[in-house]
């Protein structure tokens, strides 16, 4: 269903809200009653005539945005977006991630770094909650090094659920730079220690799979990730749950980019369980 159309349905019902705690007791009870029952009911009716004003001045001055976003027109989404940021200075964090992310669905991975010098010199802070976004373009560029480095930058600045995954992304980079030991000392503690099921279930599967034969330490790596196994599995139950895991957060663009990986690890965990 479109944005438009849900913003129409919304304000029927707040209108038939409205109407029937203004006009059902006119109707049933007698006038002094009624009286009482509206002046109970007149914050309720003020609530919803507010809600209805900022509902609908929010969609129509972001009806370009949203209609874009429906079309799916990454370009034009993204000239509208760089009209906004770096003509009119509204670096938010969230018009920063969709051109951000916007550029990445186009690759134009030029351009994400471009906005990320923009954005550090116009407002630093927006950088700090947009770094999976960031390191992401580098390491679709193939700068896995300097995506490693970028990520381990942030390891202790950035807070909340993006935590986990800067220090996931810093490993995976690590991994995919050669740097195997490093990488393994960043999955042996997610593996044994994230709340997180993909990241427990990727950091074990890499150990498994890409760390262990070339590790000195095959054993803890192996066992480490047998545990970090066993807790997804136990968690999930089956390739389903894990499925539906990497839904749940499927649109954030640091997940989409490692999908295959993904799968990759739900075979490893549930094989021949589909």
């Amino acid at each position: 269903m479109k944005t438009k159309d849900l913003i129409i349905i919304f304000n029927i019902i707040l209108i038939i809200i409205i109407l029937i705690t203004t006009l059902l007791p006119v109707m049933l009870m007698g006038r002094e009653i009624t009286s009482n029952f509206m002046y109970m009911t007149l914050p309720l009716q003020i609530f919803m005539v507010l809600l209805l004003v900022c509902v609908n001045i929010f969609f129509f001055l972001n009806y370009r945005l949203f209609s874009l976003l429906e079309r799916e027109d990454w370009p034009a989404l993204s000239y509208y977006l760089e009209q906004k940021i770096y003509v009119e200075g509204k670096y938010s964090t969230r018009k920063v991630r969709l051109l951000a992310g916007s550029y990445l669905v186009i690759t134009d991975y030029a351009s994400v770094l471009k906005l990320e010098y923009k954005t550090r010199s116009a407002k630093p802070s927006v950088i700090k909650k947009n770094v999976l976004v960031f390191g992401a373009a580098r390491i679709l560029n193939g700068e896995q090094k300097e995506a490693a480095a970028f990520f381990e930058t942030y390891l202790d600045k950035v807070r909340g659920k993006d935590k986990q995954w800067v220090r996931w992304f810093y490993g995976f980079s690590l991994l995919l730079s050669g740097a195997f030991s490093l990488a393994e000392s960043e999955f042996l503690i997610l593996a044994a220690s994230s709340d997180d099921i993909l990241i427990t279930g990727l950091s074990a599967y890499f150990l498994e799979n890409s760390i262990a034969n070339r590790s000195v330490k095959a054993d803890e790596c192996t066992a480490i990730a047998k545990n970090g196994k066993d807790r997804v599995v136990n968690a999930v139950k089956n390739a389903g749950g894990w499925i539906k895991e990497a839904n749940r957060v499927g649109t954030e663009i640091h997940i989409a980019i490692i999908r295959k990986y993904i799968n990759e690890a739900g075979n490893w965990l549930f094989p021949g369980n589909k």
